[in-house]
């Protein structure tokens, strides 16, 4: 599952790799990699395979799941395709309350007690997703866990998910995807090097020195 999602992401430029043209983040962080999960909305195939493989995640990992909750806005129309797929209820959190109407957060029916899982499109620093998270449990939500299309495995976002208390199941990760980027001449043998070692540690731009 892994090697496939990771061949379709970058078949459609969903994760992009230009580790000798960084992008820059808002935070200012140089960065050899950019990643647009939205994209493989647009793609059937790839679409395919990712709803299947979300829904994978939740049936073996997540076996007790009642609900599926998306986050605002990535994650809502894959929790919407994957909840199809598992007959299941579906809802989605808002990254803050309406200011009119009902003044909603959380979007859908679910009750106190329910048991959710939270589909997210990409975790990196996990500090968006752990809010979803927290807006659920404060509400009396069981959150079951995470289900995502593709993780960087950035020490931070892993470090708040133990602190949190929360298992995340990504389709992908970064390890797999430079594997396969090598393996299918999207980069350079030395760039993997690269693309690790920014991921281990962002904010120092050494990576970039040959």
């Amino acid at each position: 599952m892994e090697k496939l999602i990771a061949k379709d992401l970058l078949s459609i430029n969903a994760v992009f790799l230009r580790p000798e043209e960084p992008f820059v983040w808002a935070s200012g962080i140089k960065s050899p990699i950019y990643c647009d999960n939205r994209l493989t909305l647009s793609d059937v195939k790839v679409r395919e395979d990712v709803e299947n493989a979300l829904a994978d995640i939740i049936k073996k990992h997540f076996p007790e799941c009642e609900m599926v909750m998306g986050t605002a806005t990535a994650g809502i129309a894959h929790a919407a395709i994957v909840a199809t797929k598992l007959n299941l209820p579906m809802g989605y959190v808002r990254a803050s309350a309406k200011d009119h109407g009902r003044t909603n957060q959380i979007e859908g029916k679910c009750a106190k007690g329910t048991k959710v899982v939270v589909i997210e499109d990409l975790i990196s620093t996990a500090g968006s997703s752990l809010e979803v998270v927290k807006v659920l449990r404060e509400n009396g939500i069981e959150v079951l866990g995470m289900a995502s299309i593709f993780t960087y495995g950035m020490k931070k976002g892993l470090d708040r998910l133990k602190e949190a208390k929360v298992t995340n199941i990504s389709c992908s990760n970064l390890d797999v995807l430079v594997d396969v980027a090598v393996e299918e001449k999207y980069i350079k043998p030395e760039d993997k090097v690269k693309l690790l070692r920014f991921r281990d540690n962002p904010s120092d731009e050494s990576w970039m020195q040959k």
